[in-house]
């Protein structure tokens, strides 16, 4: 966990008053309150995220919500199918075999 300047300290080309305008629109959420906001490495993720979206990709304010739901939404999916996937995997060999051959035949139809 870092501390809200560690954090501007670390991506260089953020300023204090960017980052504190992201965290009151809800677009990063640190633990506690401002001025001793602590950011676990999934936030300061985020917020790299979030400048590459502004600066490189030049995602404006009006459309950052849909972005980082839609993002949000993909990482959750992905959450939910590799668990699928283990539960899956410690199936019976047979039960395996007839799951697979069904998504076999899902995915030609899809």
């Amino acid at each position: 966990m870092i501390s809200f300047d560690a954090v501007i300290r670390l991506i260089g080309d953020l300023q204090a008053e960017e980052l504190r305008r992201w965290i009151d629109e809800a677009w990063v959420r640190p633990e506690g309150d401002a001025p001793t906001y602590v950011f676990h490495e999934v936030d300061v993720a985020r917020v790299r995220l979030i400048r590459e979206l502004r600066y490189e990709l030049a995602i404006d304010d009006e459309a950052m919500p849909v972005v980082l739901r839609l993002l949000d939404q993909v990482y959750a999916l992905r959450r939910r199918l590799r668990a699928t996937r283990e539960a899956i995997e410690a199936q019976p060999d047979d039960v395996r075999q007839a799951l697979r051959a069904r998504l076999g035949r899902w995915e030609e139809e899809v």
